[in-house]
């Protein structure tokens, strides 16, 4: 069953909560903008009324006398009203010796008649900008004192109604709370098809995972895009595809294992069983089981090569020179057997250097060297022939054939000849106790260092078989042994 909060709902609730976040945070912000520009205009509006309030009473012409208003302030504060008329949020009132004188048309009266308020007035000696609280709601206003002759005896006051301001910027608030609700809604929709998407193919993962058995590893995962969990899809599959080759390998492992061991096995039991007293049959019993025991030795050794091959321990890649090599090569080989070995082709020592296994290309060359003698007759001539190429990406590789005089291969052995257990009718003839994995061995050494073998039979008779390696193997450049001498 899927967990109650899977990696979907967690992905979903967690944007949507930087969602909300992001969307409160915005309307927060948004609003104390905009209620301290409003403050900044309400101030300055406070502000430029006072300013021509001084400028009439320092310049102005008091209409009635034609003279200026010197100070007469009640005069000055009567003309101020007649001229100037507030908005519509706005008024002005004016005290003479602490007392209420005159206000602007519309002035509500609520407002002098709050004697705390009127108080506060009165008692400015220098401008006072404040919020008060009345019971027509917050107000701002800016009390002026106005001087004459170094003494104040009358105060200016501009008082601003905020209301309808503060309640446009609750409308606009309010829209945007709107805004950002539906947003919220479709942004959550939308965030749950996405994450729908985003989390497929792990789901789908989850299901190939459990459809994946010991006997069947073949599902794959689609993959189709170029981002993170395209390649966490391509991952798991290679992954699976290592499986798949890993489970192959264990049972063509146990595969061969009860193939070869079972005939030994089955002699030894039978030797053992029939044993009798007789000393002579006794030593020829055990000479028997120990020749079995040493073949089926030689098995596993061949088998757990084969097991090895797949490996990244496998290889261990060194610079070589092919001069040396081949005629070390060479030398080993006329130990085979009796036959005319030739050299065919070699470069001189220090001539050519490529990067792969000595000890690794040492025990293919042999292993062809040595079905060249079981398939040829004393004296037939076998031919080594070790010499440079250019590789399939344009760098330098290493061309290796060993050709012989022999029967060739047989019909219908050409492609399968380095598959495991596929032995001619000659070679069970000639050697009846052989694995049937020499040559299987050898194409196993040649891929793990990313060559190619061939194997194709030679118009004049015979057999050749051609190895072409890379000059390095695939990884050969992470670790490598230094070049003798270096």
């Amino acid at each position: 069953m899927r967990p109650r909060w899977g990696i979907r709902r967690r992905i979903v609730v967690a944007y949507l909560g930087l969602l909300a976040l992001a969307l409160v945070a915005s309307l927060v912000v948004t609003r104390q903008a905009l209620r301290a520009r409003l403050d900044g205009q309400i101030d300055e509006t406070l502000a430029q009324e006072v300013q021509e309030l001084q400028a009439l009473a320092t310049i102005g012409i008091d209409p009635e006398t034609g003279e200026p208003f010197g100070d007469d302030v009640e005069a000055i504060l009567s003309t101020f009203l007649v001229r100037s008329i507030p908005a519509d949020n706005e008024a002005f009132y004016t005290l003479v010796d602490g007392v209420p004188f005159l206000a602007s048309f519309g002035a509500p009266a609520a407002l002098v008649a709050d004697p705390e308020l009127v108080a506060a007035w009165a008692a400015a000696e220098e401008p006072m900008l404040a919020t008060a609280g009345t019971e027509l709601g917050d107000v701002r206003y800016l009390a002026t004192p106005l001087v004459v002759d170094d003494r104040s005896e009358a105060v200016f006051v501009v008082v601003y109604f905020p209301a309808d301001d503060l309640g446009e910027i609750d409308a606009v608030s309010g829209l945007e709370a709107v805004v950002g609700l539906a947003v919220f809604t479709l942004t959550g929709a939308l965030a749950w098809t996405v994450a729908g998407r985003i989390v497929r193919p792990v789901l789908a993962m989850t299901g190939i995972a459990r459809t994946i058995t010991e006997s069947d590893l073949s599902a794959r995962i689609p993959t189709d895009g170029r981002d993170e969990l395209t390649e966490l899809g391509e991952t798991f599959n290679a992954m699976l595809t290592r499986l798949e080759v890993g489970f192959a390998d264990q049972r063509q492992f146990l595969d061969d294992v009860a193939h070869e061991l079972r005939t030994p096995i089955t002699i030894v039991q039978g030797h053992l069983d029939l044993l009798g007293d007789d000393p002579d049959e006794r030593r020829e019993a055990v000479e028997l089981v120990q020749d079995e025991l040493q073949r089926m030795r030689r098995y596993v050794d061949d088998l757990l090569l084969l097991a090895q091959a797949e490996t990244t321990e496998f290889l261990r890649p060194a610079p070589v020179d092919v001069g040396e090599l081949a005629q070390a090569l060479h030398q080993k080989a006329e130990a085979l057997g009796p036959r005319a070995w030739r050299l065919d082709a070699a470069p001189r020592p220090g001539a050519l250097a490529v990067v792969v296994d000595p000890e690794r290309v040492s025990q293919a060359v042999l292993n062809l060297a040595t079905n060249a003698v079981e398939h040829t007759e004393p004296d037939a001539e076998i031919g080594l022939g070790f010499e440079g190429r250019v590789g399939a990406d344009g760098g330098p590789g290493l061309r290796i054939w060993v050709r012989d005089r022999g029967r060739g291969l047989e019909p219908g052995m050409v492609d399968t000849v380095f598959d495991r257990h596929r032995r001619g009718a000659a070679s069970r003839v000639r050697r009846g106790d052989g694995l049937g994995i020499g040559l299987s061995i050898v194409a196993a050494i040649v891929r793990a260092h990313g060559g190619t073998v061939q194997a194709t039979n030679r118009p004049e008779g015979g057999a050749c078989f051609v190895i072409d390696l890379p000059g390095e193997p695939p990884g050969s450049d992470e670790e490598r042994e230094p070049w003798p001498g270096s």
